[in-house]
């Protein structure tokens, strides 16, 4: 049987979501793993549940995380009981130091008081930040939120299987 993995998201433009669905398809190239990648407002609750990963990213506004990424976590989050489970986050942003740092921890801090086990993927940082001001970076981000997609499926079959 394979261990279900979850990314979830907020995008309004379509940079997060497309970052969502790098990290699941990295994912499911380790062995033994399945995962999905799913709007906030359209979380497919059954598979989250059974999930032993859960992935949330934001994009950063004002510095911080979406309003509804802030309300998601404040709400319904916790009814998808991610008590015990490996918790990572990323965030898309405009600039270098526009908030991409404070956003993943902002989550962290809602998936630990959750109970969650957070893991930063060994990305060299809290987890992947895709700038969107730097059109030379973005193969560079790919391969990273590729590598964060592998790393965190490993971890978490490390820990569950």
């Amino acid at each position: 049987m394979k261990i279900k993995m979850t990314v979830l998201y907020h995008s309004v433009t379509g940079n997060t979501k497309q970052m969502a669905s790098i990290i699941a398809e990295a994912m499911q190239t380790v062995e033994g793993v399945e995962s999905k990648c799913f709007s906030i407002e359209k979380v497919d609750e059954a598979w989250v549940k059974e999930s032993k990963c859960v992935i949330l990213g934001t994009p950063i506004y004002y510095g911080s995380v979406s309003g509804a990424i802030k309300s998601f976590m404040e709400g319904p989050f916790r009814k998808y009981e991610v008590d015990g489970k490996i918790g990572g986050a990323f965030a898309t942003a405009n600039y270098i130091s526009g908030g991409g740092e404070l956003g993943i921890r902002l989550i962290f801090d809602h998936m630990l008081c959750g109970g969650m086990l957070v893991y930063s993927g060994r990305v060299g940082s809290l987890g992947p930040i895709k700038l969107n001001d730097l059109s030379s970076y973005l193969e560079e981000s790919i391969d990273t939120f590729k590598f964060y997609g592998q790393r965190m499926a490993i971890r978490t079959i490390e820990m569950f299987k």
